[in-house]
């Protein structure tokens, strides 16, 4: 029943997010269930935004670790038990912010955006580097 649930809450969300309403996806790639893999990655105006089929705690030690190996200035950092907010700034003096929220159990969304206008291959370099730790 719980899987069914979790299911059914992403389908809802991916439903009703903007990827699905606008057509401005950029690239999308659908995974698995909501529990046993990845769900979404779209780029839309100016900002990444990936489904993660791990807990949050799992998303955020890899973002913490992506950032410290990345070697960004960290300007901002703040978390509790559902979602944690970086803002970074980069070598090229680039604002990063980067934002990961507990969506279910085992469902995390990471949305990442560079400067006011985003920088796609910045933003999926960053998200790459999150992922190889997950």
């Amino acid at each position: 029943m719980k899987k069914k649930y979790q299911r059914l809450t992403l389908v809802l969300l991916l439903l009703a997010s903007p990827v699905v309403l606008t057509g401005c996806l950029a690239a999308a790639a659908v995974g698995g269930g909501a529990v046993a893999g990845a769900g979404t990655i779209a780029y839309i105006r100016g900002e990444l935004k990936s489904t993660e089929g791990y807990p949050f705690a799992t998303v955020w030690a890899a973002t913490v670790k992506a950032v410290d190996e990345l070697g960004f200035i960290v300007v901002n950092k703040v978390s509790d038990a559902v979602s944690g907010q970086y803002e970074v700034v980069t070598a090229e003096n680039k604002k990063v912010h980067i934002n990961v929220n507990r969506v279910g159990d085992n469902i995390t969304e990471i949305k990442i955006r560079v400067d006011t206008f985003g920088d796609e291959t910045l933003s999926r370099y960053i998200l790459n580097k999150i992922q190889s730790h997950l």
